[in-house]
């Protein structure tokens, strides 16, 4: 089904793995699509309650394979043909996605990690946002997510001056949620995913699409969408199972429904 990705479900978690590791996972038309696809078959399958992209061998995603690069790309057409796509589907996901940066995300690839609601980083892991060196705007979503995660000062900085950034120094500027000793590695990853999968889907869902349009909607419209999803949520067997386990004074089992 797919080629330049593995796509893997356990127990209650997707792994979407890029899997090109001689050319360091960079992208093709091929794997947008094949990502785009997964991101929806994860979306669609009620059984998954988590999803992880990682990549496979030594790097996370290098961004773009520039070998298939020419003077004649319209750069542009790219981005709306086979980024955007990708990217709005990961966007529109309603569960937690992790990104398990394995080792170097650089232009694109780093975008995609932006895009994660989580960040957890090896001790080889770093990122680069690579777009100067050769000219280009970061693209992918990259400047819609990397203000919001640490404000448009830095931001600036990182996509002019091109920086890599180590995986300590990404925890402390607020671009990760933890580094990760590499000899528990998977395991911490796997418990991560294993936690995330466990809690209430439903409620994650709609704490993802309120901090997605709190960006845009007034206040007053902020508070109404924030009504609205309290109602979805106060609907859902979860939210009576976690009431009927604080009174029973017991850890909730949610089903994610």
């Amino acid at each position: 089904m797919y080629e330049t990705i593995r796509y893997e479900v356990d127990g209650q978690v997707a792994w979407l793995t890029l899997n090109r590791p001689e050319q360091l996972n960079s992208f093709t038309e091929q794997m947008n699509k094949e990502m785009t696809k997964a991101l929806k078959q994860a979306g669609a399958d009620r059984d998954v309650r988590c999803v992880v992209i990682t990549g496979a061998g030594r790097a996370f995603c290098a961004g773009e394979d520039l070998s298939g690069v020419t003077e004649e790309m319209d750069h542009g057409e790219v981005l709306r043909t086979r980024y955007a796509p990708m990217m709005k589907a990961l966007h529109s996901l309603e569960k937690p996605v992790v990104a398990a940066v394995n080792g170097v995300a650089a232009g694109a690839g780093m975008s995609l990690a932006l895009a994660c609601d989580f960040r957890l980083l090896s001790e080889k892991a770093s990122f680069a946002p690579a777009f100067i060196h050769v000219g280009l705007v970061p693209d992918a979503g990259h400047l819609y997510y990397l203000p919001r995660l640490i404000g448009t000062a830095k931001a600036l900085e990182l996509a002019v001056l091109g920086e890599k950034v180590a995986a300590t120094e990404a925890v402390a500027l607020g671009l990760a949620t933890t580094v990760i000793p590499q000899d528990r590695w998977e395991e911490e990853v796997r418990q991560f995913a294993e936690r995330l999968a466990a809690m209430p889907t439903k409620a994650i869902g709609l704490v993802k699409r309120l901090l997605h349009e709190s960006q845009e909607a007034t206040f007053d419209r902020y508070l109404e969408r924030e009504a609205e999803c309290q109602r979805i949520a106060g609907l859902t067997a979860d939210h009576r199972e976690g009431v009927k386990a604080f009174f029973e004074k017991r850890k909730p089992i949610f089903q994610g429904n």
